[in-house]
């Protein structure tokens, strides 16, 4: 299964965002969208899981929750925006806070991160013995793609590309404007 993974568009969906999740199954929005026609654009693609962030307005906030899960090929993906988790998002934070997740999806900081940690086996239930999840101690994943909108604070624009194997997440970071280019509006 191919999936999407998207943040802080902030009411601008480029065009290099379609042909970089052309063949996805589903995509993950982790907030601060911006604009509702974002998510009917993203939905005319594939299934869509996403949440609000810290700068979304009413009308997205009230569609959207502040945390949202789903399991896709046997993996628990966790999205949020990150926002709220105090003194800076971090995957050790995230991990406490969402211990049962395969996954952490993140934006808000609009710096790219993909960093595979072991799971901690006194916090993880799933973890705990042979034959539980499958008799597996699956590593686990903190995903932030990074911003795909406004190219601001000289990072890359970029989403995330991941492909799920046999309970296995694979991702990919996709730099659709890199900091070095200079964009005029």
């Amino acid at each position: 299964m191919k999936i999407g993974i998207l943040s802080d568009t902030h009411g601008l969906l480029r065009p290099e965002v379609f042909p970089a999740l052309e063949g996805v199954e589903h995509i993950l929005h982790a907030g601060d969208v911006g604009d509702p026609d974002i998510l009917l654009a993203l939905e005319a693609l594939a299934p869509v899981t996403a949440v609000h962030g810290n700068t979304d307005g009413w009308e997205i906030r009230s569609r959207l929750p502040e945390a949202a899960s789903v399991e896709l090929e046997g993996l628990r993906f966790t999205v949020v925006h990150g926002h709220l988790a105090s003194h800076g998002t971090t995957p050790r934070r995230l991990s406490r806070i969402f211990p049962g997740s395969d996954v952490v999806v993140f934006g808000h900081t609009h710096q790219p991160l993909l960093v595979e940690t072991e799971p901690d086996t006194e916090t993880d239930p799933d973890t705990e013995g042979p034959g539980v999840g499958g008799g597996e101690v699956r590593p686990r994943w903190f995903v932030n793609p990074g911003s795909c909108g406004p190219h601001r604070f000289r990072l890359p624009v970029s989403l995330v590309r991941a492909e799920i194997r046999k309970r296995r997440f694979f991702p990919e970071l996709i730099h659709l404007v890199h900091p070095t280019v200079t964009e005029s509006r």
